[in-house]
């Protein structure tokens, strides 16, 4: 007999017994009894259908699929303690959160949590969205190569700073160039100069409450301004093998960078091809290899900007074609990148792009289009993610407006299409304020394939992807939802990367003995007291 049924069974009991001329006679246990069991029948099927429900939410989450074995559920208890009381210290007693304030105000907050500590150490497979001219520390490039010979900078009438490399300074009235050293030397206080360096090339807490287009502005602007110092020929390999370093030892195993590939100059005032410029990619990678044996490598994806014209683009794609044929272990693919709100659209360049497609035979260009990246709904912005799909983009770049369009979700979920979420950038970009109200837990709680990246992490002086990590595992994810998410995370940056299957297979299988370490050392930490201080 199902439950509604015993329910309705006693219902029409006692209902019957009401309306009887005896009802006084009627021992008032027996009543009591039967609205007792009604009640405990109601509430029995209640709480069965309540937890049906959290148990189909959980299993449908991303990483619900993942049974942890001894060691990690061991590690997941105390993390899920040290998460849920970071959580209700900010929920019940206001302390920061971090992810729920500007993380140009809020890095020393991340920097404290023994969570981020935790996430440090973890193994995180790859940073899939990550651009060219912002993943190595500042404070490298100015204590490094603004003390090398041949380094010049200048004021502009704004007192804004521009750097290059000269072998003999050009007339620049409106900026004279003079050498870095000299200034330097007649500041007075190097620290303090250096100090003043570094602060021209990153977003500080000051910049927080600009509005989206003033922090565009100056982001685009210190890109400018460090360019002046990367694209310099021997900086811009030490760069490139500088940012390796950096990710790797924040734990990063493999790494796909958008690169514009720009026009790297000599001291000359020479400069090189794309061809060229890539090749400079190949040999840093192998050289960081043939050092660095628990690295998986590194492909570039090509980019260029949004405001370029239909021909550019084709030229680009045609290009692209050549530089996938000429590196195909080192060239991943391609896509347009820059501030999307006032960009051209993918649908502008719909020719351009289709251009491989069409060809006969058809080339098989890989797209791994920026799209979504906007808080703006039903516009031509937005619009993009529509385009990116039909163009069979491999991985969707942002995402953020992606909630926005259940047909385009329902693609991404039947493609397998990743998502790359990014969400310091995000933040620091003004597309949301709090964390906790970014549209990635809406593709996490759904389960979609989601990946996180650290898009620009320089500029806002974090450092590979245990920023952006720590964000998406406390804000993007529920109170309850452990190791088995940073699990998934890790996992799914190998399994949606462009690395060949081969590859990649091996990379999965390099990552477990990584992963399997970082337990075992978890595990005897905890043993310690370690873990939790």
């Amino acid at each position: 007999m199902d439950v509604y049924r015993v329910i309705r069974r006693y219902s029409v009991v006692f209902l019957l017994a009401v309306s009887l001329k005896n009802v006084v006679s009627t021992p008032v246990s027996q009543f009591s009894m039967a609205r007792k069991l009604t009640s405990a029948l109601y509430k029995d099927d209640y709480m069965q259908k309540r937890q049906h429900i959290i148990s189909d939410e959980q299993d449908q989450r991303l990483g619900g699929e993942i049974v942890l074995n001894k060691d990690e559920q061991a590690v997941n208890d105390k993390l899920l303690k040290l998460k849920q009381t970071e959580i209700d210290n900010a929920h019940y007693q206001g302390k920061p959160f971090g992810p729920a304030m500007n993380f140009l105000k809020s890095k020393s907050v991340y920097e404290e949590s023994q969570i981020f500590k935790l996430i440090q150490t973890m193994p995180k497979g790859g940073a899939l969205h990550v651009h060219d001219c912002s993943i190595s520390d500042i404070k490298w490039l100015v204590k490094n190569v603004t003390y090398r010979d041949n380094c010049y900078m200048c004021y502009d009438l704004k007192n804004e700073i521009s750097f290059q490399f000269f072998q003999t300074p050009p007339v620049n009235k409106d900026c004279p160039w003079k050498p870095v050293g000299q200034y330097r030397q007649q500041s007075g206080n190097v620290s303090h100069f250096d100090d003043t360096l570094i602060k021209s090339m990153i977003l500080t807490g000051e910049y927080a409450d600009l509005d989206i287009n003033t922090i565009w502005q100056r982001f685009e602007g210190i890109l400018t301004r460090a360019n002046g110092l990367i694209n310099y020929k021997p900086v811009f390999s030490d760069y490139y093998y500088e940012a390796l370093r950096e990710f790797n030892e924040d734990n990063v195993q493999y790494v796909e960078v958008r690169a514009l590939l720009p026009e790297v100059y000599e001291l000359d005032g020479s400069t090189l091809n794309t061809q060229q410029v890539m090749q400079i990619y190949k040999d840093t990678t192998d050289r960081f290899l043939a050092t660095n044996k628990n690295f998986t490598g590194a492909k570039i994806i090509k980019t260029n900007l949004r405001f370029k014209s239909p021909d550019d683009i084709l030229d680009d794609i045609k290009n692209s074609i050549q530089l996938m044929q000429q590196f195909p272990d080192h060239f991943a693919g391609y896509d347009l990148v820059g501030q999307e709100d006032p960009g051209k659209t993918l649908l502008y360049y719909i020719d351009a792009l289709r251009y491989p497609s069409l060809q006969s035979p058809p080339i098989k260009l890989p797209y791994f289009f920026h799209a979504g990246e906007t808080d703006w709904q039903g516009t031509r912005v937005d619009d993009n993610l529509i385009d990116a799909v039909l163009l069979n983009t491999s991985r969707i770049g942002h995402g953020y407006a992606l909630p926005k369009h259940p047909e385009v979700m329902k693609i991404v979920r039947q493609q397998d299409i990743a998502i790359e979420v990014n969400p310091i950038s995000n933040q620091v970009l003004k597309l949301v304020d709090d964390m906790q109200n970014h549209p990635g837990s809406v593709l996490l709680a759904e389960g979609l394939p989601v990946v996180i990246s650290s898009d620009d992490p320089a500029v806002w002086g974090a450092k590979g992807l245990s920023y952006d990590f720590y964000a998406a595992f406390m804000a993007l994810s529920g109170k309850d939802d452990g190791l088995e998410v940073l699990k998934q995370l890790a996992m799914n940056s190998l399994i949606y990367s462009a690395l060949e299957d081969k590859k990649k297979v091996q990379a999965l299988k390099d990552w477990e003995e990584k992963w399997k370490t970082f337990i075992d050392k978890t595990v005897g930490q905890m043993n310690g007291s370690i873990l939790i201080g």
